[in-house]
Formats: C-alpha cells, structure tokens, sequence
C-alpha cells in the first residue's frame, strides 16, 4: 500500500499533514450533532498517522484538539481529580482497568461503532474490559531494548545488559514508566512481571538502585530519539519507537530480551465527564476504519489489532518480527495486570526511592 511518511519530530511528535481526505472510510451516519464540533484527544506522542487527525476533520466537519503524555502515570494523574476537558484518551490495559474500577471512563455505545467489526476476534474481548464495554483496541505491542548494533558487542538478548553490568556504563536510557520498569526487572529477577509479594519488588527496587549509576538518563519516552541522536547506545522502548528511528538509521535495531517482556495493548476510551462523548465515539469509529487504521499502522509502526487494516499492509510490515513477534517470545511475555491500590502504591514508593538514589 501506498506509504505515509514525514520527518521524524522527536510512543510516539505530532505534526499536522496535508488534509488529504482518505478513501473508502467507513462512517457511521448520526443524526445532527448538537455538540460543538470538536473532539479533545490526550494521546501518546508520535502515536498517530500523518494525516489522521486532518482526514477525520475533512470527513465529518470536527477539528480534534490534541495533547500529549508521556506515559500512563502522567496520563492517570492528569484525570485522578477530574476530568479537565478531555473526550478521548489512550490508556494502556492495566490503567485502562484502573480506571474503570475508579470510575473514570465511561461506558461506549457500540451502536455508534459500527468498524469494531474490523478488529482482530482475538481483539473483541479483553480480561481488563469485559466485551469491551468501556474501552476499544488500538494498538499493540512489546517492550524491549533499542540499540545501536556498531556501537555494542553482539545482540542484547538478556536485559543483564540493561540493569546488571557496567560495561556500557553512560551509554545506557532507561524508561520513566514506574509499573514497567519494575515489571520488567522483576521479570529479569525470574519473577512475575506482575509480582505483589513486597520481597520481590524490595529486590527489583535494590536491583535498579544498584545500576542506577551506570545509565546516562531515564528517559520520558524518547530513548529512541537518544539512540538516533547517538547520546545513548541501549536504550529501553516501545517496540514501535524503535522501528520508527530505523528507517533513518540503519544501525539500529530492536530486541526482546530471553526472559521475557511485556506485551501490551493501548486501547481508545472516554473518560467520564467527555464534554463532547458523542464526537469522541465518531473519532474511534474513524480510528477503526480499514483505510484510516491501515495508514496510521504504517506511519507508526506498531502491532494493529485491526484485522482489516492488517489485510491492506504489505508483507514487510505483516511479517516483521519487531512488530508481530514470533509465539515462542510471546510465550515468555506477561500482560501487565492492575492488581489493586496496594500493590500500586509498592511500585510507586519504590520507584520514588529509585529515582532519588
């Protein structure tokens, strides 16, 4: 399929595109709007199509007013005490169902959804949103370690290299997400990414404290921009992060760790008190599109749950092993799970203690 690219700005820096309308979409027909015709859109940076947001307006009349966070601690604290005006936001699995049980997202009215009938069946049912009544698939994908493949000795296929070794001491970005961070020690320490036992977490937290010298910066999401710019040479990432700075330096590549990882599924959801509910609804409607879901996949290069998307990608996105990994490392992946308020406020206080150390 034809290809959307643009300059890289910096899970992805947004850039508004030409405002070409896209073809074939599949809309819903609503009667009049009585909101304003606006949708307020807190996503992830560089997580959109080049020119999704200027096709949607194109479409359907309504301009969408985008924000960007970091990460899901950055996203659930800027909603904890309310609403400030958002529509539509992107939390990943576990947050998702954090908020649910917090009350913060809203249930969808999937008669105003007709494209769910794009994603994947895998897709159609989630443990962490049961039939999918507050939250619709986005995207997916792993974490794992980006790195400049001249600049270190073989592949780094143990996340060793990453929390325990001071060989590439200074040359090493870590990322600024509490849960995954401590999850994915916890998982290099053989346990479960999702562990509660206060022992094992004090372990991963001694553990982090202890290569703490050894890293250049931890990072807000833009290790891949520290790799393409060469200040760091291991770097832990979103998958799809890593595939974006490869198209612009080949000297780049991404691995998941032996031990495991985390696989992950950011999802679309309005959050309770949305000003505009009903045009966040046409927005993941359109997100949903066949043609709209394919060209976005395209740009950013993450895994589409959205089976009739996948169906317009070409083979080198199909069959890329960074995107859609192989079972055999998907069987050693865990899902992050929200195990409750107790078990948050351990990883919160120990990731605290990390990054003071």
């Amino acid at each position: 399929m034809k290809k959307y690219r643009m300059p890289r700005l910096n899970r992805r820096s947004f850039l508004a595109g030409t405002g070409a309308v896209a073809a074939g979409l599949t809309l819903p027909r609503f009667g009049h709007a009585a909101e304003e015709p606006v949708v307020n859109f807190y996503n992830w940076d560089t997580y959109i199509g080049e020119t999704t947001l200027d096709d949607f307006q194109d479409a359907t009349g309504i301009e969408v007013k985008m924000d960007l966070f970091a990460d899901n601690d950055e996203l659930f604290a800027k909603l904890k005490e309310g609403n400030p005006g958002y529509d539509l936001i992107v939390p990943t699995n576990d947050f998702t169902e954090r908020m649910i049980l917090a009350g913060m997202l809203q249930p969808l009215d999937h008669g105003m959804i007709p494209n769910f009938a794009n994603v994947s069946e895998a897709f159609q049912d989630a443990e962490f949103d049961p039939k999918r009544k507050y939250s619709m698939p986005y995207m997916w994908g792993t974490m794992g370690i980006g790195y400049r493949k001249s600049r270190v000795d073989g592949v780094p296929d143990s996340w060793e290299w990453v929390f325990d070794s001071d060989k590439y001491a200074g040359r090493i970005a870590w990322l600024s997400e509490s849960g995954t961070m401590m999850g994915i020690a916890l998982k290099y320490l053989g346990y479960s990414l999702n562990a509660t036992d206060p022992a094992e977490i004090a372990a991963a937290e001694a553990l982090l404290i202890k290569q703490k010298p050894n890293l250049k910066v931890i990072a807000e999401d833009n290790g891949q921009d520290l790799l393409l710019s060469g200040e760091v040479d291991l770097a832990i990432e979103w998958n799809g992060d890593i595939l974006q700075v490869q198209e612009e330096d080949d000297d780049l590549a991404y691995v998941v760790p032996k031990e495991g990882s985390l696989v992950w599924q950011d999802t679309l959801a309005i959050p309770t008190g949305a000003p505009h509910p009903e045009n966040a609804h046409k927005l993941i409607n359109y997100l949903l599109d066949a043609e709209a879901g394919a060209a976005i996949a395209d740009f950013i290069q993450y895994a589409t749950p959205n089976q009739a998307a996948r169906e317009l990608m070409d083979a080198a996105y199909r069959e890329n092993p960074s995107i859609f990994p192989s079972d055999q490392t998907l069987a050693k992946c865990e899902a992050q799970i929200y195990a409750g308020e107790d078990r948050q406020r351990l990883i919160n206080d120990a990731w605290t203690r990390i990054q003071a150390a």
